[in-house]
């Protein structure tokens, strides 16, 4: 088939496991046409000859997209459910008695600055934010240069909660997963943290989620992250930071978070995503106004 830029394409020699978006076609040094991929839901790219590569046809794509969507509509309704226990208990801590049933309270959750750099994902991400009713601004910025732009950014919108996402991966041939240089973007994203906690020291002040599929886990923890992906250097899914900053946002400011609580919310779990204990940025207010 003829395979162009912005073709949804799946690798023979994997089976089709993963759809993939064509975003460049290039010429190697042996004279083989090859495709620069980035994943369709998962945030991995990679490279792969065009011989190799098959043309996914619009019904799959289809079928793709409600499977993916399903799962992200699973995990909304969970946190929605959660969310209203969380908010009784909050209530009844903070207001006893009979007081309690005659007010009506309001949320005030933690304000999220999301850099990605897949717009796509941005769009799908921001999407997500706004069903729950997560405050959040969004950047598509390239892996490459968002060390560049975090800090005016953090200073413009004053966040309580950054995401620094995108795409990543080993390069290929890579045997030495210990070592940095064999990621296509993790270095990127280890100095975009380190930029942002130029800007705040405190973990609690703000909690910080960086990379991105197979990125080097330890190095963005190192670097001043509160979470990050991927400690099993496995894919992770596009809405998997999105999960993560929910449960922050709406979790109390008096109480940390159950690491167990955050990861298990997420649609990859454990294998790819992990962290270290951050309190929660959200805050309940009584009464909610009349006007």
């Amino acid at each position: 088939m003829d395979i162009k830029v912005g073709d949804v394409v799946g690798r023979m020699s994997y089976g089709l496991d993963i759809y993939f978006k064509v975003m460049d076609i290039y010429e190697d040094e042996n004279g083989n046409q090859i495709a620069r991929l980035n994943g369709l839901d998962m945030r991995l790219c990679a490279n792969g000859p065009l011989s190799d590569l098959v043309k996914i046809e619009p019904g799959k794509l289809a079928d793709y997209w409600r499977m993916t969507m399903s799962k992200n509509h699973d995990a909304m309704r969970r946190v929605f459910m959660r969310r209203q226990k969380d908010r009784e208990t909050l209530l009844l801590r903070s207001v006893p008695g009979k007081e309690k049933e005659e007010l009506e309270s309001f949320d005030v959750p933690g304000r999220v600055l999301h850099i990605d750099g897949d717009g796509d994902y941005l769009d799908l991400c921001m999407t997500t934010y706004r069903q729950l009713q997560i405050p959040a601004e969004g950047y598509n910025i390239p892996e490459n240069m968002q060390a560049q732009k975090v800090y005016d950014l953090l200073v413009k919108h004053r966040p309580d909660l950054l995401v620094l996402t995108g795409h990543d991966g080993f390069k290929k041939g890579t045997k030495d997963f210990s070592d940095i240089n064999n990621y296509h973007s993790s270095s990127y994203f280890v100095t975009a943290v380190k930029e942002a906690r130029r800007y705040e020291k405190s973990r609690d002040d703000l909690v910080i989620f960086a990379g991105a599929c197979q990125s080097h886990y330890e190095s963005l923890l190192e670097a001043g992250a509160n979470f990050a992906s991927s400690p099993k250097r496995v894919l992770i899914h596009a809405f998997d930071p999105v999960f993560v900053m929910e449960k922050i946002a709406y979790t109390s400011i008096y109480d940390p978070i159950s690491l167990k609580d955050i990861i298990t919310g997420t649609i990859t779990g454990f294998d790819g995503i992990g962290g270290m204990e951050t309190r929660g940025r959200y805050r309940m207010g009584v009464p909610r106004s009349p006007y």
